[in-house]
């Protein structure tokens, strides 16, 4: 008997530091261990990862990210959080989903362009395009939002308002621009005030705002997106990195923010809170506008398990980018998930951002 309980304490004894070990290892190690590896292999230049579960949260930050506050150009996450500011008008009762784009933006009429809606603007069904045709002689030659704007009202429709999906960032440029007329304020005033005060997010800003360019994480230039400039050397005056555009702003790619601000902004919609939009239109952005067959969409957001990847339930919501960054929150886990990194999305398949994301998908179940 002595003997069994010796053995028994000594192989106790000889488990514990196991045992320790795991009981110290994060449940968010996984992931993170992703962009450390990742960024000593020197693929990934700077990343940040934020994870929110209710009342846990979980900041790290690899390579040349300074902290766990280094901001980012988000490219597309920048999308939902416009579409806020926009909302922020439709909760005051400025405009309808189902208002035609013509009755704010008279020009914008023939050509099939009198039946869009600005829901269609906010879904992706408008049938405008993802980019302009000019859109590198317009960044050459460091035109406006305003002239962006000019030149989306004029462009051709690619198809019937409605008659199928086409992932359009003129689509959210137009829905930024009645959202400019209707206030009387610019798209980067519009956010600041409506979306990034409300929620204090103290490290974000449309274009560079209060910050300076030496600020924000450089973006890496090898197999970007081609409107990016895609490491071109001729582009390096309007490319992801120059000033014009950091300064610019676009609603469908110029935001930056930080990590833990992206968690606070899908936080309020998560929760529903009714800080930057009523809680029944945080429900409304959440949720699928699609019909049967398309790309679920929301207002801004994309939805479904889809927009968080494998291992997230159908009620998710975010937004990916394609500077490399990734961010979504899911009810059913209560989980939010933000991963920042700097190395474009089409540069690695899969991406490390995206391998991460689905390492937090996984833990959040457990």
């Amino acid at each position: 008997m002595r003997r069994r309980t010796f053995l028994g304490t000594a192989l106790a004894f000889a488990a514990a530091p196991r045992l320790f070990a795991a009981a110290r290892r994060g449940r968010w190690d996984d992931a993170a261990a992703v962009l450390e590896r990742a960024t000593a292999d020197r693929q990934v230049d700077a990343a940040v990862l934020h994870v929110a579960q209710k009342d846990e949260t979980f900041t790290r930050h690899f390579g040349k990210a300074a902290s766990g506050d280094a901001m980012f150009l988000l490219g597309s996450i920048s999308k939902p959080i416009n579409v806020t500011a926009v909302m922020t008008l439709f909760d005051r009762g400025k405009f309808q989903l189902d208002d035609r784009v013509k009755k704010f933006l008279p020009d914008f009429t023939g050509d099939r362009r009198d039946d869009v809606t600005i829901r269609h603007l906010l879904t992706h069904t408008s049938g405008l395009p993802d980019q302009l045709a000019d859109n590198t002689e317009l960044r050459r030659r460091h035109a406006p939002l305003t002239e962006f704007a000019a030149q989306a009202v004029r462009t051709r429709l690619d198809f019937v308002p409605g008659a199928r999906y086409q992932y359009s960032s003129m689509g959210i440029l137009l829905a930024a621009r009645i959202a400019e007329l209707i206030s009387g304020s610019d798209i980067l005033t519009l956010v600041d005030r409506a979306v990034f005060q409300p929620l204090g997010m103290k490290h974000s800003a449309q274009g560079l705002g209060r910050f300076k360019l030496e600020d924000m994480v450089r973006c890496q230039a090898d197999g970007a997106a081609p409107e990016s400039g895609a490491g071109d050397p001729q582009a390096g005056e309007w490319d992801w990195n120059s000033p014009y555009w950091r300064k610019l702003g676009a609603p469908w790619g110029g935001t930056h923010a930080s990590a833990p601000d992206i968690a606070v902004f899908l936080g309020e919609f998560l929760a529903a809170r009714g800080k930057a939009v009523r809680p029944e239109t945080a429900r409304l952005m959440t949720r699928n506008h699609n019909p049967e067959g398309f790309t679920p969409r929301g207002l801004g957001f994309a939805v479904g398990a889809g927009a968080g990847g494998r291992g997230c339930s159908e009620r998710t919501f975010g937004h990916s980018g394609s500077t490399g960054t990734l961010c979504w929150a899911d009810p059913a886990s209560e989980t939010v998930c933000v991963v920042l990194t700097s190395l474009p999305s089409r540069a690695a398949r899969p991406h490390p951002r995206d391998v991460a994301a689905e390492r937090v998908a996984a833990a959040a179940r457990r």
